[in-house]
Order: structure tokens, then sequence, then C-alpha cells
């Protein structure tokens, strides 16, 4: 059986594993209204972060060593152009100036509710709204239509992760060693992080959550 083959299969196996025994919610910290399904989430998260610290991060430190600066910010600057293509039809679609957009913020725009929060496996926080605009923005990656080979997009792609982890390479190890409840952290970041985006900035409504509390202090 080819290696991706038994990759994939050990992966599906944990998955299954880690969605029957789901992780309980620490002592302290209160239920959010948004995250219905926390205690499946956070067995998601735990999957990811193990994912994270035992294959991208020691990726990512040997990219970072490999790699000269200058190599890494033209890699950076690649596919940060190439999203600029697909902003721009985002911003068509919404009537917007040139922002940073994509198939979620649309359909938010468009007046679809976000949905109960959702984590999901290798691609992080989301929603259910969200959900369905990642399976969009994939579906209308041209990068991946205008290569036909399969080996070359797949490289292509797991440059892509490698270039977007490397990013905040320092800041996930500032995170991991705060004394806070990460996954509530990074909910409460995404959940506000993302109506701030689909409202512009404006803050013509009431905030989804208060400020948030470590639970440990």
């Amino acid at each position: 059986m080819p290696f991706l083959a038994k990759l994939k299969r050990w992966i599906l196996l944990y998955l299954v594993t880690t969605m029957v025994g789901c992780a309980s919610i620490p002592a302290g910290v209160q239920p959010s209204p948004q995250d219905p399904w926390e205690p499946f989430n956070r067995s998601v998260f735990e999957f990811n972060e193990g994912l994270d610290a035992y294959v991208l991060k020691p990726v990512v430190a040997g990219y970072r060593f490999v790699l000269p600066e200058f190599v890494r910010d033209g890699i950076y600057n690649f596919f940060s152009n190439y999203s600029d293509i697909y902003t721009a039809l985002q911003n068509l679609l919404q009537g917007k100036e040139k922002h940073k957009e994509d198939w979620g913020q649309t359909f938010g725009v468009w007046g679809i509710p976000s949905g109960p929060y959702v984590v999901l496996p290798f691609f992080g926080p989301s929603n259910v709204r969200d959900t369905f605009g990642t399976a969009a923005d994939m579906e209308s990656d041209y990068l991946f239509r205008l290569l036909p080979d399969v080996a070359l997009r797949n490289s292509i792609t797991g440059l892509r992760v490698v270039n977007a982890r490397n990013t905040y390479y320092e800041a996930g190890d500032l995170l991991d060693g705060a004394a806070i409840d990460k996954y509530s952290f990074m909910r409460d970041a995404y959940i506000q992080r993302r109506q701030y985006q689909i409202n512009e900035g404006r803050d013509d409504e009431e905030p989804l959550m208060p400020p948030y509390q470590n639970p440990y202090e």
C-alpha cells in the first residue's frame, strides 16, 4: 500500500477514535452559546494540535533552516499575489474595494447566518457557514484547474501550507507558552475576527461575546 494511502488510513482511524471519545470541558471554563458542540470540537482541536506539533511544526523548522529569509519572502509574495486574483472576485461579488476576502465572508455579507462554531480537521476554527465557504474556496481555486499534474498540484499545496504556517511561527510559540485555555482563546478570537471582517470594522452590532477572561487567573 502506498505511503499516502497508509497515512490517510491512520489519520481516518485517529479521527474516528477521537470523535468517539470527545474531550471534556476543563473545570472553570464557561460554555459558549456559539459553541454547542464544544466537547467534539475540543477533540478535533487536540488532533490538529498534535498534527501541528509532531508534523507541521518540525517541517516548518526545517524550511526555515534550509531556505534563507529572502527566498521565504519570495514564496510568501508569490502566494500573496496569487490570492489577490481570487480576492478580486470576492470583492466584486460583495461590491467592495480591494480587501482580503473569501467565500465565507461573501456568504456573511449576503446575510447567511454563521451557525454554530466548529473545528474542522486540518483546517481549524470555522463555523457552519464558513465550512461551506471553505469548500467553495477550494472549488474555485483556479490554480488546481490550471495544473493538471497531480504531483505538481500536491507539491504546491504542501508549499502553500508550510508558507502559511511559517507566517505565524513565533506567534504560535508565544500562544503555546501563555497560561490560558488555548481552545477558548482561539475560538473567541476567531468568532470576533470573522464578525469584524464581515462588518468591515463597523460597530453596528452588539458584540457576540464578552471580552475573553482567563479561567486560570
